[in-house]
């Protein structure tokens, strides 16, 4: 449906204009308060685009960036090439699901990156069905002019876009004062890489000030974890720990294991 017809449809139930502005946008937001403490958009494209163009294990392809607080509303949306459809257009979506997912599922004292959710929502994982629990909000998501797609003005800006995703690429934002800020979402390439280009975005924000994780590594508590095996008789691999993602390459595997440690 387009929003003119979702505003005629409104109109006709009796709901009012503000409901309308907060379904779509800031609604009336200061949205310099409610992002007072995350990276601006300026930050976010400089960061973005220098841990992309590091290698990362992946397919060095152009990347999408978001970064949502810790009520889930964007505040920043970049992305890397030349333009928008220099990387995937689907990845805009799915890097804020993924900025969303981290926030939501990390608490002050522990964070849960999107790699880690991975298994705990497969058949039999302890997660089971949290892949469905929060929709995206497409009016959120697919809104406003395809021209402003990644610029200051993206129009999921000041939206909370919603969204469960559970592969590589989510990380939560902590300073250094332990403080959760919210949460850094980045697509675009293989799962793997998309996690490293993640990890190395937010450790140039100066975000990374995490305080517990389930990786097992003190020094990278919230990494992808490799430890998916495939038993005999089992149509899926299974992870040794409970958290554990797909290996994507060898190479993504052994960067993953020397980005730089948590401050």
């Amino acid at each position: 449906m387009s929003k003119s017809g979702f505003l005629t449809m409104m109109l006709a139930l009796g709901v009012s204009l503000p409901g309308y502005a907060q379904a779509y946008g800031s609604g009336g937001m200061d949205m310099s308060a409610a992002c007072k403490h995350l990276p601006t958009y300026a930050q976010l494209k400089s960061a973005l685009t220098a841990a992309r163009s590091q290698s990362n294990g992946g397919f060095n392809l152009d990347m999408w960036g978001t970064i949502v607080n810790r009520d889930g509303v964007v505040c920043a949306v970049a992305f890397t090439g030349s333009n928008r459809g220099a990387q995937w257009p689907g990845s805009r979506a799915i890097s804020a699901q993924k900025a969303n997912t981290a926030n939501a599922f990390s608490l002050p004292q522990l964070a849960l990156s999107t790699a880690n959710l991975y298994s705990a929502v497969q058949p039999g994982g302890s997660l089971f069905g949290l892949q469905a629990s929060n929709p995206v909000d497409t009016f959120v998501a697919y809104g406003g002019n395809p021209a402003n797609y990644g610029q200051p003005n993206d129009p999921m800006v000041g939206g909370r876009i919603g969204g469960v995703n559970v592969f590589g690429g989510g990380l939560a934002l902590y300073n250094a004062q332990g403080q959760l800020l919210g949460a850094i979402g980045v697509s675009g390439d293989s799962s793997c890489a998309d996690h490293n280009i993640a990890w190395r975005t937010r450790h140039t924000l100066n975000l990374d000030f995490v305080p517990a994780g389930v990786s097992g590594d003190a020094a990278r508590p919230d990494n992808i974890v490799y430890d998916i095996t495939n038993p005999t008789g089992f149509p899926i691999g299974v992870s040794a720990g409970g958290w554990g993602h797909p290996a994507c390459s060898s190479a993504s595997t052994t960067i993953a294991g020397e980005l730089p440690a948590v401050q």
